[in-house]
């Protein structure tokens, strides 16, 4: 069916078309028969469940951030088979993001470049669109993280205080935190990925998630989301730094700004390039995170998923869990559904 509807979406401005698709299954998503519907038709015939940082995913392929920027649509992607969805990027003010055109589709690459640089409405408005963990089964079914990120006129030696925000506001919705210091398309903010950075900024999230979650029966897992164009020597200080710090795990990775030998039809575009030439790039990142720490961090895996087979190569490459966005734009909605049943 999507392969019907898919050359109709793609004649629109790519920015246009998610933007109707997300309204479109935010407003299945908040209507108990259409969501039960859309359960039925997408639920995958089996299922792994997955125990890290102390929670418990439902199966290990998850929907990357990005895709739903202020959490309107989570519960009608829920249905999707997703056993977690990883909201956002949320930073604590709205902002505007850089100007469009700011996405670029490359179909025959199944690629796509974005300059999108955080646009949202802001942490109090995405923070009242996730009820509290334990409120209702909709919202108790699925693994919901929060990607966390600084506004783009924050300093970095200010970062702390919008990462703070943002841990206060979600800190009683979200099942974790991903701390977004990877993204290429806010200016400096993958200086924050330095060790010197990384230790001081996950040691005060760390300490506050603790202090202020004692009386919380599960503590949100901190994940930090990490760039594909850390050299070795940046990606042994960035680990360091989050295993000094006591967090939770690593998310490899972000888009990449590298386009050198990935056959990229618009290397002159700027932007993170995310989709299939991604792929061996993050997986050579996975794989150097599950042996330089022995397999002690987890890993959630993304980057250039397309098939059952590019998830079995990161989950073979050290990680947990798996996340799809390209893909889910290129192959469907039924492409979660579809990696559960054959991992």
């Amino acid at each position: 069916m999507y392969s019907v509807f898919r050359p109709l979406l793609f004649k629109m401005d790519p920015e246009r078309a998610h933007s109707r698709i997300l309204g479109l299954v935010g407003m299945v998503g908040g209507l108990a028969p259409l969501r039960e519907l859309l359960r039925r038709i997408y639920l995958p015939a089996s299922s792994r469940p997955v125990e890290i940082a102390g929670l418990v995913f439902p199966n290990p392929v998850g929907l990357a951030a990005g895709y739903d920027k202020d959490c309107t649509a989570w519960r009608g992607l829920s249905c999707l088979g997703f056993g977690h969805l990883e909201l956002g990027t949320v930073t604590p003010r709205p902002q505007a993001g850089n100007p469009r055109p700011r996405i670029f589709r490359y179909p025959g690459r199944q690629a796509i470049i974005n300059r999108m640089g955080f646009p949202g409405r802001g942490a109090e408005f995405a923070k009242d669109r996730i009820p509290p963990r334990g409120s209702s089964p909709v919202r108790d079914r699925i693994v919901l993280g929060v990607n966390i990120g600084k506004n783009k006129d924050t300093s970095n030696e200010r970062a702390v205080e919008d990462y703070l925000a943002c841990l206060r506001s979600f800190l009683d919705r979200a099942d974790y935190l991903a701390v977004n210091v990877s993204s290429p398309n806010t200016l400096g903010l993958r200086q924050l990925q330095g060790k010197a950075y990384l230790r001081d900024l996950l040691g005060t999230l760390v300490a506050e998630r603790d202090q202020l979650a004692a009386d919380l029966e599960q503590p949100p897992p901190l994940f930090v989301k990490l760039s594909p164009d850390l050299t070795d020597h940046e990606l042994d200080g960035a680990l360091e730094a989050i295993l000094e710090s006591s967090a939770d795990g690593v998310i490899a990775t972000n888009t990449t700004i590298q386009r050198g030998d990935l056959m990229v039809p618009d290397p002159n575009q700027e932007g993170g390039l995310s989709g299939r030439p991604l792929k061996e790039l993050s997986t050579s990142l996975v794989r150097k995170i599950a042996d330089r720490t022995a397999g002690d961090l987890p890993i959630i895996a993304v980057g250039g998923i397309n098939s059952v087979e590019d998830a079995r190569e990161k989950l073979d490459a050290g990680a947990s869990l798996v996340q799809v966005y390209s893909g889910l734009i290129f192959q469907g909605p039924g492409l979660a559904r579809e990696l559960v049943n054959h991992l």
